[in-house]
Parts: structure tokens; sequence; C-alpha cells
């Protein structure tokens, strides 16, 4: 089997970790010649040369000046001519990079490129005659070959052997590749980035308190309403008009730009509207080219998609299809009546960029919540990690017999040294929710987790380290070990 494992280089010069994943699971196929892909400045082929070490015999570097500043559409198109170029079995992926967080290539590419394609795989249960997989939120998935698949944090790469050899890097540019330049780096991007700012949304006032008053706290917030998603202080008097959103779910950020949303179903056959009743027509792997087709007849003006994994999978897919921008994981969204401005998390939260699609119909995912999100969350960060059997008996506890929905969560470093599966996760890589009440226990409050749980009615930090950021975005605090406070 011959498989194309796609690398990307973070800014700091290391290897993106989910591509890492990717890599050593192309590596623990039996039999399989590994061919790494990236595409980045000549400095990624010393990276690309030590990677070869592990057992990658040949690394292909896309370098050239015309691939710079390109967006997930421009990357996916050029990725994709080496992809035809050196026409694989299988093309592995990691589901995101650290400093894009979109998760968009892999599925645009698979358009592209021509491949079936299976996101979020936690793990490769069969490879012969097609490829079975099983997915982090869509179950055990098949598929024919060529195929694409997008992993998960699903393993750790290998260290390379003392007698290990390099093998070669091969360089191809714009020229080599048969590229159109137009449609490479920043030219080709219908995605441009407005403007960029510090994060500083969520921030609330902190009360430090003592943990005697934990119980008292949780009651007061059970108390008061459940907070929204809500509308940002971003609104005026002027709207989009025909705006398309896919499902209920990104309602309440479409009608905060318009006042013409239309519901497009994403269960084929499912939808008693006329629009849609033309969906049994097409089986459920056709979906993207179906609302493709119905959006050149239709012409919305923009289209928005939640932040679920079936989204995440079919928003780029319809996005390569017609050749259009898409924003990810926007936070909220402004108008001046014919362009959509976008506001989203960058470089892991920290920074937030207003981003505008060039292209029509302009395309988004939004964060929308957990539907399923208890009356009470319990985050555990790594600083809890020896309190967490306490905790998971301090949750139990509260949930026998009461009418309260208690829930455990995790941050993405908890789950990153595995105290707590991936399901669990909140953050901008994970899930987003609102409980009434959220204790961050032992979190730090990196922003790509605030981005998360920054929607939660009343919000209780736990943690030892009194300038501890997660300060910064709790309405009371309290300053102490998870020990010390769950065995009160």
């Amino acid at each position: 089997m011959k498989i194309v494992v796609c690398v990307k280089q973070t800014a700091g010069g290391d290897l993106n970790p989910f591509d890492a994943c990717a890599y050593e699971a192309a590596l623990q196929i039996k039999d399989a010649e590994v061919i790494l892909l990236s595409m980045g400045p000549e400095k990624t082929a010393e990276l690309l040369l030590s990677l070869t070490r592990l057992g990658a015999k040949q690394a292909y570097l896309l370098c050239d000046k015309a691939f710079a500043g390109a967006d997930t559409l421009a990357t996916a198109y050029t990725l994709s001519l080496a992809v035809k170029r050196l026409s694989p079995d299988l093309v592995i992926c990691g589901r995101q990079t650290i400093d894009g967080d979109t998760a968009q290539t892999g599925p645009s590419l698979a358009v592209a490129a021509g491949l079936s394609l299976i996101t979020n795989v936690m793990e490769i249960k069969s490879l012969d005659g097609q490829l079975t997989c099983l997915t982090r939120e869509l179950g055990e998935q098949t598929v024919s070959y060529p195929a694409l698949i997008t992993v998960e944090r699903i393993n750790h790469l290998r260290l390379p052997g003392i007698r290990s050899k390099k093998g070669e890097v091969i360089r191809w540019d714009a020229k080599e590749l048969g590229a159109d330049v137009s449609r490479c780096g920043l030219k080709g991007s219908p995605t441009k980035v407005l403007a960029s700012f510090q994060n500083e949304e969520g921030k609330r006032k902190c009360t430090f308190v003592e943990a005697r008053e934990l119980d008292r706290l949780i009651e007061e917030g059970l108390s008061k309403e459940r907070s929204r998603i809500g509308k940002a202080d971003l609104q005026n008097d002027k709207k989009l008009q025909k705006v398309w959103i896919i499902g209920e779910s990104p309602r309440q950020m479409a009608e905060t730009v318009s006042d013409d949303v239309t519901v497009i179903c994403r269960e084929v056959g499912k939808c008693q509207e006329t629009r849609c009743e033309r969906q049994s027509e097409v089986q459920e792997k056709d979906y993207a080219r179906w609302l493709a087709d119905l959006a050149r007849k239709e012409q919305p003006s923009a289209i928005l998609w939640g932040s679920d994994a079936w989204s995440k999978r079919t928003a780029p897919q319809v996005a390569s299809l017609l050749q259009t921008g898409l924003c990810a994981d926007c936070t909220a969204l402004e108008t001046d009546g014919e362009q959509l401005y976008m506001y989203r998390p960058a470089f892991s939260g920290n920074i937030i960029a207003k981003i505008a699609c060039v292209t029509r119909p302009q395309m988004a995912t939004v964060r929308t919540l957990a539907a399923d999100a208890a009356d009470v969350i319990c985050a555990l960060g790594r600083g809890a990690k020896k309190a967490q059997p306490l905790i998971e008996e301090y949750v139990r506890r509260k949930n026998e017999g009461g009418s309260v929905r208690w829930e455990t969560a995790a941050s993405r470093v908890a789950v990153d040294s595995e105290m707590m599966p991936y399901e669990k996760q909140v953050g901008l890589t994970g899930k987003s929710v609102n409980p009434p009440v959220y204790l961050a226990v032992g979190i730090s409050g990196a922003v790509h987790h605030i981005a998360g749980m920054k929607q939660s009615g009343l919000i209780i930090a736990i943690n030892p380290d009194r300038k501890a950021p997660v300060f910064e975005y709790a309405d009371y605090g309290i300053i102490g070990t998870a020990e010390e406070v769950f065995q009160i």
C-alpha cells in the first residue's frame, strides 16, 4: 500500500502534533510505502529530512513564493496537485494544525484530489478491500480506495533508531506541479484577515471566596437563568439577505446578522420543506455535492454551519466544490448588509481575527453549544490529577437522587495526558457548553479552553495560583488545590 502523509511545520519549528499521529498511524501499517508531503518554506526541508529517519524513504516539499499566505482552500489545491501526481492508495492527515485549528484542509483536499473521506479517526479497523475506521463521533465508517483520513491524537510518534538512515527530500515548485498560481497562496485565498487584536472576550470580575462557600455558590448559580450564546456587541440595522443555515444549531448566530434565514436540512429525506424533499434522491455521501449544486442555483449570500463533527467534515467539502472561502469556529458575526465579517480565535485563542470572504457564497462554521449540557459541569485540568478520584466521587454523590444533573469535563491538557477521554474536552478543539454553573478545577485558563466555557452562567475557578489566568474569566475564585477543596 502506498501512503502519503501530509505534515506541517509549526511556527516554532516542530512537527504539528496531529500530523505526528498521522505519520505514526502510517508507519504502523505493515509493508506500506510511506511518503511525506509538506508545503512550506525551504527551512521545512530540515524537519522533513529528520522525519525520514523514522521510516519514510522520501519526502516532498512544495516550496515556492507563489504558495505563501495560502488559506485552507488554496493549500488544498496545491497539495492536491502533488497527491494526484504521487497517486497513493491512502492519504493520512492530522485532524488540524495547532496554529490554524480549522480542520478544513483534509476534507478540502479529499474533494480536490477525488478521494473518499473519513474524518476524526480514532482507529484504523481494516485495510482489506475497503478502508474501515472508527471515528470520534460518527461511529464506524467504511469507504473505497483511494481514500483520505484525518486522525485524532491517537498515538505517539516513535523515536528514530540509532542506526536509522535519512531518506531524501524532493522539492517541487509551482512550475513542476503545473499549478495555476492564481489559485495558490495569498492570491488564491478567498478568506482574508482584515484585522487582529488581543482576545479579551469572556473576561469577568472575580471575587475570591473561601472553599467552604462552594456549595452556596453553586446553589446561587443554579437559581439564575442560563446564559445563551449571545448577540455580540457588533449589531447594526443592516442585515444580510438570503442566509442559509445547515440544521437548526447555527440559527441564533445567523439571526445576529440576518432576518432572512432559511434552514437547509442536514438529514437526507427527513425534511418537510419543498426545498429539502429533493434530498431523498441522493445518498448521504453525496450531500456535499447536492448542497453545492443547490447553492449554485439559488445563490444564497451566506451559508452557516454548526461546530459538530459532521458539519466540520461536510462544510470544507462544499467550500471546495463551490471554490469559496470558509471561516472556521466563528464566535461572532457582523455585517454591513453586503459583506459578512467573521470573528474567530487564532493562534490557540490568544488572538481574535476579523475575517472576510471575497467569494460567494460566504461560508462559516460557528460555535454552537452542546445540546446535552448538564446543570453543573465540573471540568478538570492537569492540576486536578491527584484529586480526580475525590472529584469524581463528589460528582457521583451530587447526582444521587437529586434533580440537578452534574457532569465532569476536561481541559485539552487533561485529555492529552490521558486523564479523561476526548469526548469530555471543552474548548476550541473540543465542545462548547453553557451550564448554569461551571467549575474549573486545576485549570490554568488557556484561552482555547475559555472559548468553550465562557458562555456558562456562573463560573467558579479553583486553583492554588492566585495569578492563574482562569480567574480573569471567573465570577468566583477559590485559592487552593483540588485536594484541599474537595476534602472539605
